[in-house]
């Protein structure tokens, strides 16, 4: 059986949670079965916000993953309490802007993607998530890029669809940034 899983972190406010959901809408709208767990901290904004998302092609059994093959950390904290979890072989997608010098641990591919600024030139520093959820795709393509983009429309809600070209400009820009060819 085939069985990826990623683990996403941030705060409270950076789309953490949005973003899993259209992944794992992604991973419903290719056939696969799929888990998302979210974990949140009380506070509304500034709180720590975790998921995770399992896709399987057969059954998924637990939702929870000890040690993630892929992360996506939004800023310097997550990348601190969870960058040392990573399996071996792992990738590890951080955030330049907000985690500038990362440790890169042994056995654990780190790449870092200025997602703040790459954001901000798709047309909202908002969509930083959805760079970071691009740039995860160009190196650990769970699933196909154009079902992701799918998927944020599937996931924004009728008030946010004007919003959907940048937030699909945002996810092909963190998808180049991480040498994927969204041309293809």
């Amino acid at each position: 059986m085939n069985r990826q899983d990623v683990f996403l972190a941030g705060l409270g406010g950076q789309g953490v949670l949005l973003a899993g959901q259209i992944l794992a809408q992604a991973a419903l709208r290719s056939g696969l079965e799929v888990s998302w767990f979210p974990a949140y901290s009380p506070e509304v904004r500034g709180g720590e916000a975790t998921c995770t998302v399992v896709m399987a092609d057969g059954p998924v059994g637990s939702p929870i993953v000890g040690r993630p093959r892929a992360l996506v950390l939004m800023d310097a904290g997550s990348v601190e309490r969870h960058l040392p979890r990573a399996a071996e072989g792992a990738i590890a997608v951080i955030n330049s802007s907000l985690a500038p010098d990362p440790p890169r641990p042994d056995g654990v591919r780190v790449i870092t993607v200025p997602a703040n600024e790459l954001a901000q030139a798709a047309g909202s520093e908002r969509s930083a998530n959805l760079v970071m959820l691009g740039a995860l795709l160009a190196v650990r393509p769970v699933v196909a890029l154009s079902e992701v983009e799918a998927a944020v429309l599937d996931a924004l809600p009728a008030h946010r669809r004007s919003s959907a070209g940048v937030n699909i400009e945002a996810l092909r820009a963190g998808y180049r940034a991480a040498g994927g060819d969204v041309s293809v």
